[in-house]
């Protein structure tokens, strides 16, 4: 299943490796880098939707705290602390998926 989990945005480093607005997210208690191209109105401590590694909207904190805890009872964060992370990915890698992500969103 496909899914959009939110997460707090602890900071943003605009151009990141002179390429995308990155951020790290905290989502669930992991934190995570994501890209935060397609939100540039957030700004640290706002509530993002991260769907495959890409911020896609900014959320209410209620809402975001009520999914959370949503996706929580229903095993759902399973993924999110079984999955490879950022820092073991090379810039190559993170710039490919990062391309791929936006495109397919903007299609």
């Amino acid at each position: 299943m496909c899914l959009a989990i939110p997460g707090r945005i602890k900071s943003i480093e605009e151009n990141k490796e002179g390429y995308m607005r990155m951020g790290k997210v905290e989502m669930g208690g992991i934190v995570k880098e994501i890209n935060l191209q397609l939100v540039p109105d957030a700004k640290e401590d706002d509530y993002v939707l991260v769907h495959v590694g890409v911020a896609i909207s900014i959320v209410d904190e209620e809402e975001a705290k009520a999914s959370l805890d949503f996706l929580n009872q229903m095993n759902e964060l399973d993924e999110l602390y079984n999955c490879p992370q950022e820092e073991d990915m090379t810039k190559e890698e993170r710039v490919i998926q990062g391309d791929a992500i936006i495109s397919k969103m903007l299609q």
